[in-house]
């Protein structure tokens, strides 16, 4: 029997980031027990080479002596004092994601089946594909499945797409081996709400059949790169990798094997720290608090 994981706390989510200084730590802190606000989590980390602090608190609201709404724009104060920019969500909640997918299926399949299993808050809208083979697993999920032609007119096509995302209110994009180059404009419409999994370490094996030119070369370890697309190819922030030991007696359906495995993993994680906002983008790199 599976049993899916509790639902979250009622309360909030803060995530910021500010100039690193004495005590930091401790005024947060303070802000929150004067209101009767519980910490259940406190995660935080300093770069002390540029001088940033970043934390992820979650907070449990249920004793607030004060109304929600107050005890968020209470903290426009001590935010400002600290030259911070931060970020309030409400819990609990659902984050509506849609799925793009070609012709594979594994990490679809991998996120349908933690989805049900409740291990990430995320309500899927549709999955759209630019071929039909994903559409059965879609629809036994009961899901809409949106096929988009991309062959000769693709801007027209990705204009399909985003109206489907427009229509569906869509606040997580997840490229699930969707075979497709994003153009520059959607990349910049969905920055930091467009997740995508690539079949290895980046910048490496880029191309046609990445696996068989791994399997020429001899390598020792492959993996793949969960990150967050940008208009230039596969360089957005990296939020998670996943990587298998390879051996010298592995064919290379082995490796295909042993990289559906690595890309499951690394993409379930990727999704789930993003809906549990536990990433703060910092320019060109993502800070990452696990769970």
């Amino acid at each position: 029997m599976v049993h899916s994981i509790p639902p979250m706390r009622e309360g909030l989510i803060l995530k910021l980031s500010c100039p690193d200084k004495p005590g930091l730590v401790a005024r947060i802190a303070s802000y929150a027990s004067e209101y009767q606000a519980n910490l259940v989590e406190f995660n935080q980390f300093t770069d002390r080479e540029k001088g940033t602090f970043y934390a992820r608190l979650e907070i449990d609201t249920s004793g607030l002596e004060i109304p929600l709404d107050d005890f968020k724009a209470g903290f426009e104060v001590l935010g400002r004092s600290l030259g911070a920019h931060w970020h309030f969500r409400h819990l609990p909640y659902r984050m509506r994601t849609a799925v793009l997918v070609t012709r594979t299926d594994h990490c679809l399949n991998e996120i349908l089946w933690r989805a049900t299993l409740g291990e990430m808050p995320v309500e899927i809208t549709s999955v759209i594909g630019n071929r039909e083979d994903c559409r059965e697993i879609a629809e036994k999920a009961g899901l809409p499945f949106h096929f988009i032609e991309m062959k000769e007119d693709k801007e027209s096509g990705f204009r399909e797409i985003d109206a489907i995302l427009e229509a569906e209110d869509v606040q997580l994009v997840v490229l699930a081996r969707f075979m497709q180059i994003m153009p520059p404009w959607m990349c910049e419409k969905f920055a930091g709400r467009m997740i995508n999994i690539h079949h290895s370490f980046l910048p490496a094996f880029i191309g046609a059949n990445p696996y068989r030119q791994a399997y020429e070369r001899g390598v020792k370890l492959i993996g793949a790169t969960c990150h967050y697309v940008t208009s230039e190819l596969d360089c957005g922030p990296i939020i998670e990798q996943e990587v298998e030991r390879v051996h010298h007696h592995h064919s290379v359906m082995d490796l295909v094997r042993l990289g559906r495995d690595c890309e499951r993993s690394a993409i379930a994680r990727g999704i789930r720290y993003h809906v549990q906002d536990r990433i703060i983008i910092d320019g060109v790199r993502a800070i990452v608090f696990p769970d």
